[in-house]
């Protein structure tokens, strides 16, 4: 039997980590895991309660909410509390909060130990800003994927354009910056590469170029094609 492996995906924004991940989840026959997905869920959630400014009530909500994912035929359904929530979780309103609340180190805590059960022994490609140092340090695989800022932004002006929202191109660099700066100086679980993830430059490469890479390292480390 063909071993069972994890497979970390971290990276900023826009460096292509939810594309990449799920076509290799595909390719191997894995679980994909979207974390990104379920702190957005939390975020939604806050911002219609009117609790996104309240710490205490945040983290309860991280611990209570039921967030599922379901993957299928390339598309990840997001639910919280049993609604779907798939395309007001990627709303600029969510985007300009996300980080903050992912800063919140209960909601960190509330939510990494739902990203463990969820993994539990099946073959598993889970990507996010903390999965190889916090969620799976053990994972066999730990790919940190990087891109240029002008590059991110376009790619997610791109997504924005492709779902009838106007932003421009400029608040799109100026909000992936300032998630960045957040998401790296954040004292809970920040985003790094650790020392054992390899590092892949995604600026000049295609998605089937990039899914080659995380696929051969992979196979490389003992997973087999499915």
């Amino acid at each position: 039997m063909a071993k069972k492996l994890a497979v970390a995906i971290d990276g900023p924004a826009g460096s292509g980590k939810s594309v990449s991940a799920k076509l290799v989840a595909d390719r191997l026959g894995y679980l994909y895991i979207d974390t990104g997905a379920m702190y957005r869920a939390v975020t939604l959630a806050a911002i219609e309660r009117g609790v996104a400014g309240d710490v205490e009530a945040t983290v309860r909500l991280a611990e209570e909410l039921d967030v599922r994912l379901e993957y299928k035929s390339g598309v990840t359904r997001v639910f919280a509390d049993g609604a779907e929530v798939t395309e007001e979780i990627r709303a600029p309103r969510v985007n300009d909060r996300v980080s903050p609340v992912a800063a919140i180190d209960g909601v960190r805590s509330a939510l990494v130990a739902k990203q463990r059960a969820m993994a539990g022994e099946n073959g598993v490609v889970m990507e996010g800003r903390d999965v190889g140092s916090v969620v799976l340090p053990d994972a066999e695989v730990k790919v940190f994927l990087v891109a240029s800022i002008e590059e991110r932004a376009k790619r997610r002006a791109k997504e924005y354009a492709e779902k009838g929202v106007e932003v421009s191109i400029e608040d799109v660099e100026r909000n992936l910056r300032e998630r960045d700066r957040i998401d790296s100086s954040r004292a809970a679980s920040p985003l790094i590469k650790t020392p054992d993830a390899i590092e892949i430059d995604t600026s000049n490469l295609t998605i089937e170029q990039q899914v080659e890479k995380i696929t051969a390292l992979a196979v490389e480390a003992g997973a087999e094609l499915v």
